[in-house]
């Protein structure tokens, strides 16, 4: 996409305004065709071992789609055209290490559009007050749990006060928090079939906007009031909500369930290519926006899901845990390819 000017090209035609990435991203990209086949072997010729070809590739990458989007980052005033790299998954539990990492990125990268990809796990919640305090953009990923997303919102209110304590200027600082959507669907409806009363069987399909609309509830009532108002007069920018995992994965549900369903001021949503098509043929060019009653009834369902056996504290639990498992998965796919080319190569 980027060598190709696919990319460039999306953004233009498609008001495309932002790409992320992560290791399952890169590992279908560098481990399932040839593509970076030739740069991996003029790394390895030049000595690079594994670990830093791999540093290199993905930042030959995110360096040259911050440049693609860099237009449109600096035509919003900062607040789009950001390219998202994350830290090794592998790190999700050592705050001190994740801390490290996303430093490094940002020394490699840099670019004032990228985002640093952070886990919400209970680890990811210090880092990210952390990074914030230093002036380093955040985009927290892996969130399920309205709890820790409260936790995510928090640490990134309180890394701006940090920042802004030691004379940060807090407009060069972004945050995204990035909510899972489809992922509760599989898993709740899994239970709901394991259960198989008509009134269990009734809910499928419905956990996931609901937990994502009850979300932004949240995000309401956390970016108001006087405390964000102090941040917000010295240039803080809200932390936005950002819809991620919003491909349909039951086809027996609309392609663009997870898309016209969400659309509120300041969201953000991530849409693999295939969501794009699909909206781009039939999406709504005028979706409703949801509002206080959707929150409302979102988030008496939950309540209501809690009444026919589904718990949702392990839910989310489970969910956040394969979260980590499946990227750090990838990763180690994509490390052992890598390995691979140059034990080929040697």
């Amino acid at each position: 996409m980027l060598d190709s000017g696919e990319l460039a090209r999306r953004v233009s035609q498609q008001n495309i305004t932002g790409v992320t990435s992560n290791p399952s991203i890169f590992a279908g990209a560098i481990t399932k065709s040839t593509d970076y086949d030739a740069e991996m072997a003029r790394l390895i010729r030049e000595g690079l071992d594994p670990d830093e070809t791999y540093a290199e590739l993905i930042t030959r990458d995110i360096t040259d789609a911050c440049d693609v989007l860099r237009a449109v980052h600096r035509e919003s005033g900062g607040a789009d055209g950001f390219v998202s790299v994350e830290v090794s998954p592998e790190l999700a539990a050592a705050t001190a290490a994740t801390v490290a990492e996303a430093r490094e990125w940002v020394k490699r990268v840099s670019r004032p559009n990228l985002l640093v990809k952070v886990p919400a796990t209970p680890e990811g919640i210090p880092a990210i007050r952390r990074l914030t305090g230093e002036g380093i953009s955040v985009n927290v990923t892996l969130i399920f749990s309205l709890q820790r997303y409260r936790e995510v919102m928090e640490s990134y209110l309180g890394g701006l006060e940090d920042f802004s304590a030691v004379g940060g200027n807090l407009r060069e600082v972004a945050s995204v928090a990035s909510f899972f959507v489809s992922r509760v669907d599989t898993e709740v409806d899994r239970r709901l079939e394991d259960a198989g009363s008509a009134e269990a069987l009734a809910f499928r399909g419905k956990a996931a906007i609901a937990n994502a609309q009850a979300a932004y509830g949240d995000f309401l009532s956390i970016f108001s009031g006087s405390r964000w108002d102090r941040l917000a007069s010295r240039g803080g920018r809200i932390q936005r909500p950002l819809w991620a995992s919003t491909s349909t994965k039951n086809p027996a549900y609309p392609d663009t369930l997870y898309v016209d369903t969400l659309v509120s001021p300041h969201t953000v949503n991530t849409l693999p290519l295939s969501t794009i098509e699909a909206y781009a043929d039939h999406g709504s060019p005028r979706p409703s926006i949801f509002g206080p009653e959707e929150i409302a009834r979102s988030r008496n369902l939950l309540a209501e899901l809690e009444g026919v056996g589904i718990d949702y504290q392990d839910v989310v639990k489970t969910l956040e845990a394969e979260g980590v498992q499946k990227f750090a998965d990838s990763f180690r796919e994509l490390q052992s390819h890598i390995e691979a080319k140059h034990a080929e190569l040697a």
